[in-house]
């Protein structure tokens, strides 16, 4: 995905920065990290306060395998089907997204 695809898709939350990372990109708002674009799929950061509206959302969390073959959960989350293709509507989960960004800052 490119720069300008994402910075369109982020319009509704309003400007952000793009930064390479992980062999992707990390998106930002205000500072905070709110998404990630991995192989070319865009993820959005949640906590545990919105992650069952991701979840009820038909989102898919981030997992990959960690050591011992355990799985390690990431704090990110696909992109709800129903606002892929609805500018107004990801503007609401890209809030969300902030939000959550807001709420899991490390302290100084």
């Amino acid at each position: 995905m490119d720069n300008d695809a994402i910075v369109e898709m982020f319009a509704g939350l309003g400007p952000i920065s793009i930064r390479r990372m992980f062999g992707g990109k990390g998106i930002y708002h205000n500072g905070l990290i709110i998404a990630v674009e991995l192989r070319d799929e865009l993820m959005l950061k949640a906590d545990a306060v919105c992650n069952p509206e991701f979840a009820e959302a038909g989102a898919r969390q981030w997992v990959y395998e960690g050591k011992r073959g355990r799985p390690v959960a990431m704090p990110y989350w696909t992109v709800p089907d129903r606002a892929v293709d609805d500018p107004d509507e990801f503007a609401v989960w890209a809030r969300k997204s902030y939000e959550a960004a807001i709420r899991t800052q490390k302290e100084p």
